[in-house]
């Protein structure tokens, strides 16, 4: 999670995806969706984003779980 401010808005929610500390894939909240940065990840991006379900809960994790950890 990265906030500036306690307001919802404000709040960006990310899951990064690695292997060999190499970030792949990534589900940013500001985007809206799943953004690859290789060509496995590119592949698995598109397939992701074709779950609207995945995308939803992805994007409720920045209220569900960012919003009431700001405190923290």
């Amino acid at each position: 999670c990265v906030f500036n401010s306690s307001e919802l808005k404000d709040i960006q929610y990310i899951r990064s995806y690695c292997y060999n500390k190499l970030e792949f894939i990534r589900f940013d909240s500001n985007v809206g969706r799943y953004v690859g940065y290789t060509e496995l990840g590119v592949k698995n991006a598109e397939r992701f984003n074709k779950d609207t379900s995945d995308i939803s809960a992805m994007k409720a994790q920045r209220e569900a779980y960012c919003l009431n950890n700001v405190g923290i």
